[in-house]
């Protein structure tokens, strides 16, 4: 398998609907992560070994930029034709997706973090593979950190 690269995402149609977010492909297609996506507060750890998508909306939420975050299957030609971005990580690294919004590596999970007084949006993070699906929206809130486990944080 070559390698992959980064690709910048370009703009794409977004539908916020009951059970879930609707993304509307540049090529015509449309894609339905199921929800409602689970609010948590300034950033999430995803669950390890999960297929991580980042969605960044305008503020009305019609419109945004989705990208993949280490995506070894998509060719490069795909992305640039969907519209959809992607971003490599080496372990523990970490990349600015989109001004405010942070995503690093962390073992065989990803964190995406956000810095919501920068961000004039929405911030989504879908994480899934053939066994589940999660959907996460970051919120502002008293807690800068939520992860899969009870540590740290209060409710």
């Amino acid at each position: 398998m070559s390698a992959r690269n980064n690709v910048a995402p370009s703009t794409i149609g977004v539908d916020l609907v009951d059970g879930g977010v609707v993304v509307e492909y540049l090529d015509g297609r449309d894609v339905f992560y199921h929800g409602p996506p689970d609010p948590v507060e300034g950033a999430v750890t995803t669950p390890p070994g999960k297929e991580v998508h980042v969605l960044v909306t305008d503020p009305d939420g019609v419109e945004g930029v989705m990208t993949y975050v280490n995506d070894r299957n998509t060719h490069d030609d795909i992305l640039e034709t969907t519209g959809v971005g992607r971003v490599m990580l080496d372990r523990d690294d970490e990349e600015d997706l989109f001004p405010g919004v942070t995503v690093s590596t962390e073992g065989y999970s990803v964190r995406v973090k956000a810095d919501l007084d920068l961000v004039d949006g929405r911030v989504f993070v879908f994480a899934e593979d053939e066994m589940s699906e999660h959907a996460y929206e970051l919120v502002e809130g008293d807690r800068n950190d939520i992860d899969g486990s009870d540590e740290g944080g209060e409710d």
